[in-house]
């Protein structure tokens, strides 16, 4: 009778250790095939192809070196003091493929062209079919030289 029941505790731990593992929150929030490579990409909000990020709803996308597999979407979100998101252009939901790269449309949303899924782009907050908002990065800004600096 102890070694079934130890058996079967054991075989219950497993499972239950595997559906942990394989769970959302064990990958920040992406799926489990999203592309993870280092970012570090610094833009000058001085030139004039980073004009946009001077003004609050202001974005631009950036597809330097180093800003992973498709690139990233900058948003300025707040005026005081200055505030950014930088979103991974990579579809936080599902597995990347050629029509999964998030476009920004009419100036306020995120969307996958593969399904539709919205998401707000001040705030990254899903809208439709997602649930779970793009994956985002560090910065750091420096307002005196207008320096924005993103990084993993």
């Amino acid at each position: 009778m102890k070694k079934t029941f130890s058996i079967l505790s054991i075989i219950i731990l497993l499972i239950f250790n595997n559906l942990t593992l394989n769970s959302c929150g064990s990958r920040e929030d992406t799926v489990s095939c999203f592309p993870s490579n280092p970012i570090n990409v610094t833009i000058n909000l001085n030139l004039p192809a980073y004009n946009t990020l001077n003004q609050v709803g202001g974005w631009v996308y950036i597809n330097e070196q180093q800003s992973n597999t498709r690139g990233l979407i900058i948003v300025r979100t707040n005026d005081s003091p200055a505030a950014f998101k930088a979103y991974d252009r990579n579809a936080p939901h599902i597995c990347p493929d050629s029509n999964t790269t998030l476009e920004v449309k009419n100036g306020t949303s995120i969307i996958c062209p593969k399904d539709n899924a919205q998401w707000i782009l001040l705030t990254g907050q899903p809208t439709a079919v997602a649930n779970v908002p793009p994956k985002t990065y560090l910065y750091n800004y420096d307002a005196a030289s207008k320096n924005l600096n993103i990084y993993y």
